[in-house]
């Protein structure tokens, strides 16, 4: 046999394989055996339900304010994202200062269609206790997201700063020395104690995460907005010569 004969083979069998380990991974794609997308994103919200939100602002409870944004914003979600809910403050009162540090609950786990439980549940709860954020940011990060894969976005919508005798700037600090898959967005509500903001606004610049401060309705839609990647409508006037 020539050398160019045996170089023909050579070509002609290295080609073979790769047609047939092209055929192979097709096929395994289409029966679902690929790898699966880790660009995934889990969003939580955590929704402050603590006795401030009951105070009115133009006009307004705080926490209806909330409601009317989250109803307007939530059915605009994808059908396929995953998204959940946790609130705080929503039961212990100032009486028991213990239960109220720890009353933090994952209302909706994060699945996918799950925007009207999330409204349903939200217009179902009463403000009436304290603000433990960062305790509710820990049983997030370790509980709500354990075992998730992909990206993870928490949306912390609080109208006051920690209540309970922990540093949620401090937590996330020591946080985002083991892991950095995790970001934080901030929409502080009508919040104007500068330790307050100062706290919130670390909590979400040091993991990467947005920082809002808003007074607002408007302002509060846009920041979810915003923080969602929701396309916001447009409304123009067609103008006839």
């Amino acid at each position: 046999m020539n050398y160019l004969h045996r170089k023909t083979i050579y070509i002609f069998i290295v080609f073979f394989t790769l047609f047939v380990n092209t055929l192979a991974v097709n096929s395994n794609t289409q029966k679902g055996c690929a790898v699966k997308n880790t660009d995934e994103e889990f969003i939580l919200f955590i929704v402050d339900f603590s006795n401030s939100m009951t105070e009115k602002l133009h006009g307004t409870q705080k926490i209806n304010m909330v409601l009317d944004t989250m109803q307007e914003i939530l059915p605009k979600l994808p059908e396929n994202q995953r998204v959940g809910l946790r609130v705080y403050g929503h039961k212990g009162g100032f009486a028991m200062p213990t239960l109220a540090c720890k009353a933090s609950s994952l209302i909706v786990p994060m699945t996918k269609g799950s925007a009207p439980q999330i409204q349903s549940a939200l217009f179902a709860l009463k403000p009436m206790g304290w603000t433990p954020i960062t305790y509710s940011l820990k049983q997030a990060i370790n509980s709500d997201f354990a075992g998730v894969k992909g990206k993870k976005r928490i949306i912390l919508l609080t109208d006051g700063g920690e209540n309970c005798d922990e540093s949620p700037c401090d937590y996330v600090m020591e946080l985002t020395k083991m892991r950095q898959d995790i970001y934080i967005d901030v929409i502080a509500f009508n919040i104007y104690d500068q330790e307050a903001n100062n706290q919130l606004k670390c909590t979400a610049l040091v993991t990467s995460g947005k920082f809002y401060s808003v007074d607002t309705s408007a302002e509060l839609l846009n920041s979810l907005q915003n923080s969602l990647n929701v396309q916001k409508e447009v409304q123009g006037v067609i103008i006839s010569h």
